[in-house]
């Protein structure tokens, strides 16, 4: 068996409806995946099953939320080697270590290249910093994320692609996860 890491793109499934994750266990479950557990209540889900690839597991997921939510979500895969290669990857272990909620990672469907980083620099607040590592987008935020611009900025259309964010908490606690079946 494979361990695997699922991140939904958005929980959010219209007015005032939000994906429970009972319900994204459950529909993990249906598709046969084994142990299936979340953290915290914002679409992050970790599984094992038979290795498939990446891809392939990604339309399976959305495939089957659609059919259970009646909503299109993204949901970006990652196995358990490269969830740690992006725990490991992280440019920022101090400003992670100080303030691990104002550092986040944007994990990306299909590698981003440098060119997206060069243009997010001009939506810089001072002090924030940016990093590509394998090809996700890592970001140091000098303040409260969601009160500076470059979070904002940070769209699928400017990015190039498909790609979700979670901060160091989560992607910490997640890779604390891939060895526990609860």
């Amino acid at each position: 068996m494979t361990t695997y890491v699922a991140l939904l793109y958005s929980i959010v499934l219209g007015e005032g409806r939000r994906v429970i994750m009972s319900e994204l266990r459950a529909t993990a479950d249906a598709l046969g995946f084994d142990a299936p557990r979340t953290l915290v209540a914002t679409g992050n889900l970790v599984f094992e099953t038979e290795e498939i690839p990446v891809a392939d597991l990604e339309a399976r997921l959305e495939r089957a939320f659609e059919q259970r939510f009646g909503r299109h979500v993204d949901i970006i895969v990652r196995g358990a080697d490269g969830w740690r290669r992006l725990v490991a990857g992280n440019p920022f272990p101090a400003e992670s270590a100080l303030a691990p909620s104002h550092v986040m990672a944007r994990v990306m469907r299909d590698p981003i290249d440098d060119r997206v980083v060069d243009g997010l620099l001009p939506y810089r607040d001072p002090g924030d910093q940016i990093a590509r590592v394998d090809g996700d987008l890592w970001v140091a935020f000098a303040g409260k994320p969601s009160e500076g611009r470059l979070l904002g900025a940070m769209t699928p259309k400017r990015l190039g692609g498909i790609g979700t964010s979670r901060n160091w908490n989560t992607i910490r606690a997640l890779g604390d996860r891939l060895d526990r079946r609860n």
